[in-house]
């Protein structure tokens, strides 16, 4: 009999890895069209550690790391080269995916797992790892699976090397991977117990050595837990609603999740953003059955488990794995995000690993008792099961083209989802929808009255009607809920503006500052504000502090160069315009300050081309029209006198 060599092995496994590939790539096509959702704004788009005045500094040495300072690092590298547009951050997130699932069917081949390939495939293309892998937010699990699964391959080869050669590179380089991985998001902090488990399946039993190999990793674990909980209790210093405060029974009480979780692997509909939150009674014994049935279930697969049998051994293994994989996220400990609810699709998406590895050993196993000898009908039937699997990614992918296409399909899964008619709102807002993004927030209210964010973005919805007194009681109560809100005091100030209240307004201007000097907005509105009441060396200190702090920021330079032209300062002015314009070419109003500062300097063929180009962006902006009429006829009259139309702000 003919024996395959070397060379194809090494040519079948290439070919696996580019089929494993292409089914992720084919499965997330959706995401060409994806765009941002939910809190990429507040991790991305508007986060002042990737597109302020912060930057690595901050990421790495303040609360602003959060939980994935890595990550955050890797958005900063891609915002710097990429900008903002979503597409290149969700094929990242994808290749990542794609990279992660080859990794995993190695990891899981070096343990000698039946059915590797298949159960690498059906973590990769399971639907419930859409949420990690389309929403770009979640890179952050895409990118610590990466490290996560190096640090356990490389460990599996460290301790299966026997003093061989290279076996101290392989400890090392776990070493290092562990660190990036809990770099890129601390949960990843049950790596050690995970490497531990490991050993356990590859020397049949428990060795203290392998507890103390991995010590290193667990004083790792130790720090990246303690940055987790010093982050997240900053986040819920700011919770004022005393109602999602939960007694340690409570969080006791958490077996309803794991359940819950391992529920949705084998059956994944319905997905959805936001699951409801349930209540936990915690003075009632059946709220503890589930967590009971957790700890009876492990017991019976480790009793069965030490009688030697091969099956036994794999189900205590994946369990024990999954059950490891979802603690940090049991409720155990108090995060933020469990106010919404206590599951997220996301929270098991290293989880997930365990049971599905177990699935795909098991329709080997079954494929070859039933249908022995026959590998294409085999191969067949693997390739029909992931056909179903990744069109079911495929239709759930598309959720994330939109903010309001994946906050209503939420909806349509939890129509009491407060969270979610709130953020429903913030993307009709967004798209001028203004009755429809005040419905929703009333529908928000109805269900959380206490929900602060919520009363002040129908504020800002109000004041866009024109309903100027509305919003003013809209942004208190805000701030009677949370009288440190910083942009409710920001938004009220600017609302007190329009009805002519200028004292008031910069009082709450300041106290927003008091409590987040680095806001530019305020400082920005500040300034107007002090611009309005002719305050103009003030207004100057405040446009510029605005502008350090986000140097991108083109309203911030049109209105200081209003202010300089007021000053007599014209050189100044114009470098100004000509910054707003050179940050935003499509700005009529700065280009038409700039103009009519051009005009003032002589220069009057660059004020003409500006002029031209305001109508060409706003052909009924008559202040250009007046202007350029004005200048032409100058131009043909040499040298008669034009007194220029005023500055516009905006």
């Amino acid at each position: 009999m003919r024996t395959q060599g070397p060379s194809s092995w090494f040519r079948r496994d290439w070919l696996l890895g580019l089929i494993l590939i292409l089914f992720v790539i084919l499965a997330y096509t959706p995401v060409w069209k994806a765009g941002f959702v939910w809190d990429d704004e507040t991790i991305l788009t508007a986060n002042p550690c990737i597109v302020g005045p912060l930057g690595l500094k901050e990421i790495w040495s303040t609360p602003a790391a959060d939980i994935c300072p890595l990550t955050l690092t890797t958005f900063w590298a891609e915002h710097a080269l990429l900008g903002l547009n979503p597409l290149p951050y969700h094929l990242v997130d994808v290749l990542l995916h794609g990279l992660g699932a080859i990794l995993l069917w190695r990891v899981l081949r070096s343990l000698r797992v039946q059915g590797a390939w298949l159960g690498a495939a059906l973590w990769a293309l399971n639907p419930v790892t859409v949420e990690s892998v389309a929403w770009i937010t979640e890179m952050k699990n895409t990118e610590s699976a990466l490290f996560f699964l190096l640090s356990i391959l490389f460990f599996v080869r460290w301790l299966t090397a026997k003093g061989r050669a290279g076996g101290g590179w392989s400890y090392a380089l776990n070493s290092l991977f562990a660190v990036l991985a809990m770099a890129a998001k601390s949960s990843t902090v049950i790596l050690p117990v995970v490497l531990c488990l490991c050993a356990w399946w590859i020397e049949g039993r428990w060795h203290w050595r392998n507890v103390v190999r991995t010590v290193p990793l667990f004083l790792m674990a130790i720090a990246a837990s303690a940055l987790s909980l010093w982050t997240q209790g900053l986040q819920l210093a700011t919770v004022t609603d005393d109602r999602w405060v939960r007694t340690w029974p409570e969080r006791l009480a958490a077996g309803d999740a794991v359940w819950f979780y391992l529920g949705k692997l084998l059956w994944p509909h319905p997905l959805s953003a936001n699951y409801p939150r349930w209540q936990i009674d915690a003075g009632q014994w059946v709220s503890y059955l589930p967590l009971l049935a957790v700890i009876v279930t492990l017991s019976i697969f480790w009793l069965r488990s030490r009688s030697g049998g091969a099956g036994s051994r794999a189900c205590f293994f994946a369990f024990a794995y999954f059950v490891v994989g979802l603690l940090p996220i049991l409720g155990l400990i108090d995060t933020y995000i469990f106010r919404y609810s206590f599951v997220f699709d996301h929270f098991q998406y290293l989880a997930a690993i365990g049971p599905l590895a177990l699935a795909g050993a098991c329709l080997v196993v079954l494929s070859n008792t039933l249908i022995p000898k026959r590998p294409w009908l085999q191969s067949a039937l693997c390739a029909g099961l992931l056909l179903i699997v990744g069109m079911a990614s495929w239709r759930r992918t598309w959720v994330y083209e939109s903010a309001d296409a994946f906050w209503a399909d939420t909806l349509a899964k939890n129509p009491d989802s407060w969270m979610a008619h709130n953020n429903l709102g913030i993307a009709l807002f967004g798209k001028g929808q203004l009755d429809d993004a005040v419905a929703q927030y009333q529908r928000t209210l109805e269900i959380n009255p206490n929900y602060a964010e919520t009363h002040n973005n129908l504020g800002m919805a109000l004041f866009q009607k024109g309903q100027l007194d509305d919003a003013v009681a809209r942004y208190q109560k805000a701030l009677k809920i949370n009288p440190n809100y910083v942009e409710a005091h920001n938004n009220l100030g600017v609302t007190l503006v329009q009805k002519g209240q200028l004292d008031d307004a910069v009082a709450h201007y300041e106290k927003a500052l008091r409590i987040n000097p680095n806001y530019a907005q305020a400082h920005y509105d500040l300034g107007n504000a002090l611009f309005e009441k002719g305050q103009l060396d003030e207004a100057v200190v405040h446009y510029h502090k605005a502008i350090e702090i986000n140097p991108s920021y083109p309203e911030a330079h049109n209105n200081l160069g209003n202010v300089l032209v007021q000053k007599g300062h014209l050189d100044e002015a114009i470098a100004q315009f000509q910054e707003a314009v050179e940050i935003k070419p499509n700005y009529p109003e700065a280009r038409n300050n700039l103009g009519s500062a051009l005009v003032q300097k002589g220069q009057l063929d660059s004020a003409i081309m500006q002029f031209r180009e305001v109508l060409r962006l706003k052909p009924d902006f008559s202040p250009a029209q007046d202007t350029l009429h004005k200048v032409q006829a100058l131009v043909q009259q040499h040298g008669e006198q034009l007194k220029v139309t005023p500055p516009h702000s905006k």
